[in-house]
């Protein structure tokens, strides 16, 4: 039964596939191009210029919202990882 389960759930996303991350941390002149060198160690194609950025309503912190290459679950789980182990990160969704 577990096995079932284990396919089912790793069918949920067919991969490779562009997959939407928002990232959001203290507004700080260097978050967004921080961001782009922690995502372009696993995506070397990244473009920059796909990201959307929303500051917060009182400024103080910026979300962004970056399209990434995922090739596989272990390949998105390690740029979570990257992401949200980052100093400048406070939320990675």
């Amino acid at each position: 039964m577990s096995e079932t389960l284990n396919t089912a759930k790793e069918s949920l996303i067919e991969f490779p596939c562009d997959f939407p991350i928002k990232v959001m941390g203290k507004t700080h002149p260097e978050f967004t191009q921080t961001i782009v060198a922690v995502i372009r160690t696993f995506d070397g194609a990244f473009d920059e210029r796909a990201i959307e950025t929303r500051p917060s309503s009182g400024g103080n912190y910026t979300g962004l919202t970056v399209s990434v290459r995922a090739e596989s679950q272990a390949h998105l789980d390690d740029i979570y990882r990257a992401l949200t182990g980052h100093p400048m990160v406070k939320i990675v969704l």
